[in-house]
């Protein structure tokens, strides 16, 4: 059985119910899976006075928790068209994974959440990607047969690099079910990808 943990960020909560969805696709595809998530670095009373979503309930991850499992799910909003920083402050942390080869040849996958259609989401993931690679991830994203990503018929998040979600100007905008079958496909396929690795 393949270890596979769902890493995230989420200011608002968008990016936290992306996550969860992810993680019962990666149980569908019979991994052993754990949600956790990255330290904030904003201060609490910028926190209340934006209104971020301080409730959430998955646990505080440390760089070398990384290492236990056999792939990694990041999750992360997009900030002008990369990863938020309390991502990529995660990420840089991680130097002694790097140097040591501890994440060679595991799955990494993204998801992620923007403000509007064309707000960066494949910017972001493909960024993120950069820094899976130099890591040694077996990078996966979202593949076609995820029929979803081709849906006319409604706006939808969904890319092939990875699972995404639409969260309004306002962030008013909760996934919708499709983003969130998006983001169960993408789970289940990296889970199942990592147990023929792991095998």
């Amino acid at each position: 059985m393949a270890k596979v943990l769902v890493l995230y960020y989420s200011s608002y909560g968008h990016i936290e119910s992306m996550a969860q969805a992810v993680a019962e696709g990666a149980q569908q595809g019979g991994a052993d899976v754990d949600i956790m998530r990255v330290p904030e670095l904003v201060p609490e009373d910028v926190m209340d006075a934006s209104g971020y979503k301080k409730d959430q309930a998955a646990p505080v991850a440390k760089p070398a928790d990384l290492a236990r499992y056999d792939a990694v799910i990041f999750g992360t909003p997009t900030r002008f068209g990369m990863m938020a920083s309390q991502m990529k402050n995660f990420l840089d942390q991680c130097g002694s994974l790097w140097a040591n080869g501890s994440l060679v040849g595991k799955v990494g996958g993204v998801f992620t959440s923007t403000g509007t259609q064309h707000g960066g989401q494949e910017a972001t993931l493909l960024n993120f990607h950069t820094v899976l690679l130099h890591f040694g991830f077996v990078v996966s994203g979202l593949p076609y047969s995820f029929t979803g990503q081709t849906r006319m018929d409604e706006i939808t998040g969904g890319t092939p690099y990875g699972a995404s979600t639409i969260a309004g100007a306002d962030n008013s905008r909760q996934p919708s079910d499709n983003e969130l079958d998006g983001a169960r496909f993408q789970g289940e396929h990296i889970a199942k990808l990592a147990a023929k690795l792991a095998g």
